[in-house]
């Protein structure tokens, strides 16, 4: 893990620089529009109010509990699982590109590569970030959370540090290979299926519910709906599986960071 701790240093040493390239990364994503960054926002909310307005008002659809004493609209189930994979899938897609566009730049200044897609998985972060806290809020408070709600700022900076790892591990093989793209945009696209996001973890076939688990994002889903929903502390299992997840992917990633740091900049 030595390569990782290298980059980490890097990370904290360019921190300043870091904020700086992340607030024009923001201003960037909308230039020229009316509204400028607020379409950032506009965006998550519209989707959100969709899923409300459409199975909750209109269709008044509900989904059981986890243990099916509890029930909740439809729109509502869907938004605490979608938001979190809106963030997540942003951030990931848009740090894996990072690296190739910034390759002339990269080319030119000796910046360390690690700031280039912690720029892009920050601007998601402060993006979805609100957007989390807004929503969080009117759930605890309509479902009661209590101390449970002290669990969501740990999920949401372990979902980050996730977000980070992957986003800088996939940037490197891109550039070693532009088919991840293709490969990481399908997997993202079809994502969405294979976490309970659309459904109750009940609801899948119990001989296969460690397939759930194959997905990084699935605990985290999970675990906010078990603060937002139902107002317990996520299960233990949840923390561990987030937990060896975010091992994983720091390891891959420090093994890719020490082969590939001498060609990098020659890949891009």
């Amino acid at each position: 893990m030595t390569a990782f701790a290298d980059e980490c240093r890097a990370l904290w040493q360019g921190r300043r620089l870091l904020w700086v390239m992340t607030r024009r990364e923001i201003e960037a994503r909308h230039a020229g529009t009316a509204v400028g960054v607020l379409w950032s926002y506009i965006q998550p909310l519209l989707t959100v109010a969709a899923f409300y307005l459409v199975f909750d008002v209109v269709f008044a659809m509900r989904m059981a509990g986890a243990e099916g004493a509890r029930s909740h609209g439809a729109g509502m189930f869907l938004i605490v699982g979608m938001l979190p994979w809106m963030a997540f899938s942003d951030a990931v897609s848009r740090g894996m590109n990072s690296l190739l566009e910034a390759g002339s730049m990269l080319q030119k200044n000796p910046l360390p590569p690690v700031l280039f897609p912690m720029r892009s998985v920050l601007a998601s972060s402060l993006v979805f970030g609100p957007l989390m806290v807004l929503v969080a809020t009117l759930y605890v408070v309509t479902n009661g959370g209590g101390r449970a709600a002290l669990a969501l700022p740990v999920l949401w900076l372990g979902q980050l540090l996730l977000s980070a790892a992957l986003a800088y591990a996939l940037a490197i093989l891109t550039a070693a290979l532009r088919d991840v793209t293709q490969v990481v945009a399908f997997m993202l696209s079809v994502g969405v299926y294979l976490s309970p996001i659309l459904f109750p973890v009940t609801m899948f076939p119990e001989g296969w519910r460690w397939a759930l688990w194959l997905n990084p994002m699935a605990c985290y889903v999970v675990a906010y709906q078990s603060v937002m929903l139902y107002g317990e502390w996520p299960a233990l299992h949840l923390w561990l599986i987030a937990l060896a997840w975010l091992v994983a992917v720091a390891a891959a990633l420090s093994v890719l960071v020490r082969r590939s740091r001498d060609q990098l900049v020659d890949w891009l």
